[in-house]
């Protein structure tokens, strides 16, 4: 059963209904993970959705913050979640799918602005959530399954518009990507987009600083498409949706997309 996953941090599921609305009707995901969705569950716009298809939803949510939610036009259950690092957040939700996958939909903690634990606690916590994700990994290892979210990290040089320049920014500094690249190899997680577009920057976020982001190009990879090796060899067709950037009130983050054939 083919089927096509989305991944995009929409950054208000509520204000950008419209947004969500445009890319299921013009790009058909079958299933379509959010983050940052900033709404308790029973607030989240679930009409609009429903009438285009997608009548399953797995969600976890809090006012204002953060949110998860997967969406679906192919039947799913709830399959859990875990609030990694213990920040009481609602940064995490999986959802199986009938075909035995399960689809975990992760937001990590952005971090703050200053590279330091010791200054900064929310840095601290970004460096726990993923330490955390890679013990999960090694104490229960994952099969058939994909990990999709905004990990709010972008590990290769060429994931980012400068390597030189971003080595000190949080998102790109060296102990970031080791605790991903711990998460990573835990789950003996394969990156799917990079399998499929191996070489070449390839960015899914650009700042709202920016006067004019798509002239600027000063993006990074924060988004994500991960699969256990017993289904990433399934996986192809993965694309960034870059047009979306510059769409009516965007999200800074772009859709990323992958299909399964399982």
């Amino acid at each position: 059963m083919p089927f096509t996953l989305a991944t995009w941090n929409i950054n208000s599921v509520r204000l950008r209904e419209p947004l969500v609305l445009r890319l299921l009707t013009e790009e058909l995901p079958d299933v379509l993970c959010l983050q940052e969705c900033k709404s308790p569950v029973d607030k989240i716009p679930l009409d609009g959705f429903r009438a285009l298809g997608y009548n399953w939803i797995v969600a976890r949510g809090q006012k204002g913050y953060n949110g998860v939610a997967i969406l679906s036009r192919l039947p799913l259950v709830d399959a859990g979640d875990r609030d990694f690092a213990n920040l009481g957040h609602a940064r995490h939700v999986a959802a199986a799918l009938e075909n035995g996958v399960t689809i975990h939909n992760v937001y990590v903690p952005a971090g703050g602005d200053v590279p330091d634990r010791e200054v900064n606690a929310k840095f601290g916590q970004k460096l726990d959530f993923l330490t955390e994700m890679r013990d999960w990994a090694h104490g229960a290892p994952p099969a058939k399954s994909i990990l999709v979210g905004d990990l709010n990290i972008a590990p290769r040089e060429d994931d980012v518009w400068s390597h030189k320049q971003l080595l000190k920014i949080v998102s790109h500094t060296p102990v970031e990507v080791e605790h991903l690249g711990a998460a990573q190899d835990a789950g003996r997680w394969v990156d799917i987009t990079r399998k499929d577009i191996p070489d070449g920057k390839l960015y899914s976020w650009w700042s709202y600083r920016a006067a004019d982001w798509n002239a600027a190009d000063k993006g990074r990879r924060l988004d994500h498409i991960w699969a256990t090796p017993d289904i990433a060899n399934a996986a192809h067709s993965s694309r960034v949706l870059r047009d979306a950037r510059g769409w009516t009130q965007p999200s800074d983050h772009v859709p990323v997309f992958a299909t399964f054939d399982l």
